[in-house]
């Protein structure tokens, strides 16, 4: 009997071990809505390689915003870039606004990439923009004040595995570490640059700004399990409603990142898409490929109708200014955003994904040479799907013909009840068949981009 009692009770120890484990991970449904809720966001890549503009020593630097590595540079040599730091140009609330108006709902800006330099006051670091450039101040402070007044959620992006700076930071293969400063891997202890400097900084992220969105983490690397778990547990320790994107490794992460691609089809579980709106990460002088607003409205529909959110990236200038042409596209973007939104917030994946698409992953050579993308850069018409409550929504992309012939919306799928255009005031004629649902655009058609949207009642 006693025999029988310890089995039954090792058997409780494990399922209630299981459950806190899942308990840990498990996201929290309050704290993931704004998340699932925002679809649109800003991606901000700004450091000491903005300074730069993609240059180093007179010639085009190597690995663009990773110059440090791709041209080798002494940490002494290239912590000497903050002396030239000076980004007077800076202004947190045209930032803030600038998102806003192109129908954004928050922002995640490089507080640590992988040169180990913060972008922001970090008390545990004097390696950081307060202390060691002639500006001399928090960027961060200023941009959580804007947030706070236009209602978007502050995040922020950390290097999690690779850092540059630190003396004990090995990488998988020793490709991505600082050799040349610190040569000999096997005596790096990443455990001493975790506790030194990895915690320290995620506390003073947590604790100086206000509330935290979401903590967006990079490069896991060789981060261990209990390291994740440790880190995710402090983490909801101060900002219980902070949400973690699974690059803190170890599948502690409460999303999936897809980076410069966008998932093959619908995707349940919730992830996101983050993508350049040019070729680079980083702000870089002789950047030419960007991609047009209309592809970048294509990006967007395809990405929410497959149920992920779109994280789309600017890179600022050294200076504190958006390039000419990130403005221009988030003018575009928000023109079409003011039209078709309810179509973007609060909508969730139809049964149906879309007709006419064509897979194109991998042809970056349709716009020009882009970094590591494998996002698809046609821009034949097709039409995707998405729903919400008893309301269909169908986006014709690209579109330039005078019918809208949709095969997949026949009376078996759907008994439509009425059709109407964003953004038009006309009546829409259409016709429901066993062959479809075939729709006849108005002969004034919503100014802007040619990604137009019906709203079709069911």
């Amino acid at each position: 009997m006693k025999n029988k009692k310890f089995k039954l009770l090792i058997v409780l120890l494990a399922l209630c071990s299981g459950l806190a484990n899942a308990q840990a991970t498990s996201p929290n449904s309050t704290a993931m809505q704004w998340w699932k809720d925002g679809k649109f966001g800003l991606f901000l890549h700004w450091g000491l390689y903005s300074q730069t503009a993609g240059y180093w020593k007179g010639q085009k630097a190597r690995a663009n915003e990773h110059f440090m590595l791709g041209e080798k540079i002494p940490l002494k040599e290239y912590a000497t870039i903050a002396n030239d730091f000076n980004p007077v140009k800076f202004n947190a609330e045209e930032w803030v606004k600038s998102a806003k108006n192109a129908g954004m709902k928050y922002i995640v800006i490089t507080a640590k990439h992988h040169d180990g330099f913060s972008m922001y006051d970090s008390p545990s670091q004097p390696y950081n923009i307060v202390k060691t450039s002639p500006w001399g101040k928090d960027p961060m402070k200023d941009l959580a004040v804007a947030c706070k007044k236009y209602n978007l959620k502050l995040c922020f992006y950390y290097s999690l595995g690779r850092d540059w700076q630190d003396p004990d930071v090995p990488t998988r293969d020793g490709y991505r570490s600082n050799t040349w400063d610190y040569p000999n891997e096997e005596m790096k202890d990443f455990a001493k640059y975790f506790e030194r400097k990895v915690k320290p900084q995620i506390r003073e992220l947590l604790t100086q700004y206000g509330p935290i969105g979401l903590l967006w983490f990079d490069t896991p690397e060789q981060i261990s399990k209990a390291q994740s778990t440790a880190l995710r547990e402090m983490i909801k320790s101060i900002q219980p409603n902070c949400i973690i994107n699974d690059r803190i490794g170890n599948g502690m992460g409460d999303y999936s990142v897809a980076e410069q691609k966008i998932e093959d089809k619908t995707v349940i579980k919730p992830w996101e898409a983050c993508v350049t709106m040019s070729a680079k990460w980083g702000y870089v002088k002789y950047d030419t490929v960007w991609k047009s607003p209309e592809l970048l409205v294509r990006q967007l529909v395809e990405v929410v109708c497959k149920g992920g959110n779109f994280l789309l990236n600017v890179a600022p200038k050294g200076d504190g200014n958006f390039p000419a042409e990130a403005t221009d596209r988030l003018k575009a973007l928000g023109n079409w955003m003011r039209i078709n939104h309810d179509a973007i917030y609060g909508v969730s994946p139809f049964k149906i994904l879309n007709e006419g698409a064509q897979s194109e992953v991998g042809r970056a050579d349709a716009m020009g040479k882009s970094d590591n993308d494998f996002t698809s850069k046609n821009t034949r018409p097709d039409a995707y799907f998405a729903k919400k409550g008893k309301v269909i929504y169908a986006y014709a992309r690209s579109w330039k013909m005078k019918q809208l012939n949709l095969k997949s919306l026949t009376k078996a799928i759907a008994s439509i009840k009425s059709v109407s255009m964003l953004g038009s005031g006309e009546k829409i004629k259409w016709v429901q068949s066993s062959q479809g649902l075939n729709i006849e655009l108005p002969n004034k058609l919503p100014s802007g981009l040619p990604v137009y949207v019906f709203e079709i009642g069911i």
